[in-house]
């Protein structure tokens, strides 16, 4: 008698929290992990593509991918670790809604959990998609700068010319103009270089708004003595050091120089061999200027044109990264990581959205069997917003670090040049990938937003139908 009364349970609890892996699964996720391993080491020594071979290697391009899957597959490993931690402390807590909700997350079936890995999967490619085409963007902005130097650029200004600054400046568009006299044909010792006189202090602030070889006004100006401070290129300081050196324009004037700060690039010259003195050494000064670097949100190129004149030339840097662009290569490469953003954003709002109906059924049952033992439509909704969260918030969490852990590993090889600007292009240094908060951020708010919105829908409409239909035990479902 004593053996029949005793209770007998014929299998074990199969949930997320007490589910144990089987070896088979160990064996293919670190037979998984030793391929991804080879892939981002492979992606970080050798880039790409290998030598001679533009098409590049399959199992290379699959790195973001298969460092997302192995994220995903340590986040379903430790998916149970907090639902653990929190279970005895939600005990204590006053309500039912709070510990019932943690409990039926942490009973979920163990298939509950395969959804992560398509949700966080998807999410990675989502967030390295858009921070690819950030980095492009990025990179065709910067390109633009090296040649043009400024917003606009106005060159080739008529000597005889009066007024044309003034009448720049009150053009539509524009919020600042910098005078520069330049001379591409100058002599520094020997060797010929680009020269450009400035004012100081103007030239200062529009190189530190372009980011871009910012130094310090006062090192440049002029005191009046024999040796006039320059601003010089890396070649003309290596050759020159700290020792002055006779500079001979192509007008006649000359004087002494002194390389006192280096650049790499400067807005008036780009990254030639150059060297920018304070225009008041000069024997002329800036009147005339040459050229007029133009600052400000989209300034009118019709009106700059017809307040320069015909003979000068105008450049915009808006036009110049319109322009970036002119082979199927970039447009191709672009519209690819485009698609996978949008893909993987879409099929994460899919995985995320299946879920959540296929629990549908068993939540409506839940929340009429609890309706009748006092339970309200606003606990019920906060019971079904509470049980979806820890997936939701995982899959969040995990996707945005994921990303960027993989731009992080995968950046040193991943040069995206080629895909930004087209061949012949002023060249902005190499353009490496590197993380965007935006597209880390919006995809995984959107999952949790989506999350909530889905359930909060559940309850809403598990109210409305009402519990008759639900409670029959014998009905079809």
């Amino acid at each position: 008698m004593a053996v029949h009364r005793a209770v007998g349970v014929h299998t074990a609890r199969e949930d997320v929290v007490r589910a144990r892996p089987s070896k088979r699964r160990l064996v293919a996720e670190v037979t998984l992990l030793a391929v991804a391993v080879g892939a981002v080491l492979t992606l970080r020594t050798r880039g790409t593509s290998a030598d001679g071979d533009p098409t590049g290697d399959e199992l290379v391009s699959l790195a973001p991918v298969l460092v997302a899957v192995i994220a995903a597959l340590v986040l379903v490993r430790l998916y149970p670790l907090p639902l653990r931690g929190l279970a005895r402390p939600a005990r204590r807590m006053r309500g039912v809604v709070g510990p019932l909700s943690l409990a039926r997350a942490g009973r979920a079936g163990g298939s509950t959990v395969l959804p992560l890995l398509a949700l966080l999967t998807a999410l990675t490619t989502a967030a390295f998609g858009g921070s690819v085409l950030t980095g492009v963007t990025d990179a065709r902005e910067r390109a633009a700068v090296f040649a043009v130097g400024a917003d606009a650029r106005v060159e080739n200004l008529a000597e005889g010319a009066t007024d044309v600054e003034e009448r720049v400046r009150r053009a539509p568009g524009v919020e600042d103009v910098t005078p520069v006299k330049v001379s591409y044909f100058a002599l520094a010792g020997n060797q010929r270089v680009s020269l450009a006189g400035v004012e100081p202090d103007a030239y200062a602030a529009l190189s530190d708004r372009l980011d871009g070889g910012a130094f310090d006004a006062d090192t440049l100006k002029a005191d009046g003595e024999d040796t006039v401070p320059a601003l010089g290129s890396p070649a003309l300081a290596e050759r020159f050091g700290d020792d002055p050196f006779p500079v001979i324009l192509d007008d006649g004037d000359s004087f002494t120089a002194q390389v006192v700060a280096v650049r790499t690039w400067t807005p008036a010259l780009g990254a030639d061999d150059f060297l920018v003195v304070d225009g008041s050494a000069l024997r002329a000064g800036l009147e005339p200027p040459t050229g007029l670097l133009v600052t400000g949100d989209h300034p009118d190129a019709a009106a700059l044109r017809k307040a320069v004149g015909d003979d000068a030339q105008v450049r915009l840097r808006s036009d110049v990264v319109a322009a970036t662009v002119e082979s199927p290569l970039q447009t191709g490469a672009e519209r690819v990581y485009a698609a996978a953003a949008a893909a993987g954003a879409a099929y994460a709002a899919l995985a995320l959205l299946l879920t959540l109906l296929r629990a549908a059924p068993e939540r409506a049952a839940l929340l009429a069997r609890l309706r009748t033992m006092g339970l309200t439509r606003a606990q019920g909704r906060r019971l079904l917003i509470l049980e979806s969260l820890p997936q939701a918030v995982l899959a969040a969490v995990g996707g945005a670090l994921t990303a960027w852990a993989a731009i992080r590993l995968l950046a040193p090889g991943i040069d995206l040049t080629t895909v930004a600007v087209a061949a012949g292009a002023p060249a902005a240094g190499r353009v490496l990938l590197r993380a965007d908060q935006l597209s880390l951020l919006v995809p995984a708010l959107a999952v949790v937003a989506l999350t909530v919105g889905v359930a909060a829908a559940q309850a809403w409409w598990s109210g409305r139908r009402g519990a008759v239909r639900e409670l029959r035990a014998g009905d079809a479902r």
